[in-house]
């Protein structure tokens, strides 16, 4: 998906690193938040794979299919989940997102990894504009402010190192849409 190898693997280690916080996260006692951190554990896993140069790896053709319908179901899921938190709604584009970026890069000369060009303009225009509105909003909630006094929270229950990991991965995905 990249020109050059070493920001393909920065991005990988940055996607990767997201979504094992996110499997750490799914240790919580709050139910809520363990569903998420699932979806934010498959979103981040599934950008590392996807990020990984076409220099070290090509998958296989079909491989493009499996992955639009594994993140198709995640869009399906998250669109039911929407319904009890509007937080599923930034699942649903994230999504929706390696759906389209599957998709077109199934559709490139080779059935490689996308050099750009081959995505349709106005979509991978809308996903850039969300996805860089995401990642300022997130930015600004980690500006921070007065901590309030009280016990220890447990690593899996930090709420800014779930910003972090949101903002990471908003990040890689301006990052990938930026190739397709």
């Amino acid at each position: 998906m990249h020109g050059t190898a070493s920001p393909g693997w920065l991005l990988v280690a940055l996607c990767a690193a997201s979504g094992a916080y996110c499997l750490l996260r799914m240790r919580s006692a709050d139910e809520e938040q363990r569903r998420a951190a699932g979806g934010e554990a498959l979103m981040g896993f599934g950008m590392a794979v996807m990020a990984v140069p076409a220099a070290a790896f090509t998958p296989p053709g079909w491989a493009w299919a499996a992955y639009a319908a594994v993140f198709g179901t995640a869009a399906l899921r998250a669109l039911w989940a929407a319904r009890a938190s509007a937080h599923h709604l930034h699942h649903l584009v994230g999504a929706s997102a390696m759906v389209y970026m599957a998709a077109v890069m199934a559709a490139s000369p080779g059935a490689g990894h996308a050099h750009g060009g081959s995505g349709v303009p106005p979509l991978t225009g809308a996903l850039l504009l969300y996805f860089a509105g995401y990642v300022l909003v997130s930015g600004v909630r980690l500006l921070p402010v007065a901590a309030a006094a009280g016990s220890p929270v447990a690593w899996s229950d930090r709420p800014e190192l779930a910003r972090v990991c949101r903002l990471s991965m908003g990040i890689g995905m301006l990052a990938m849409l930026l190739t397709v």
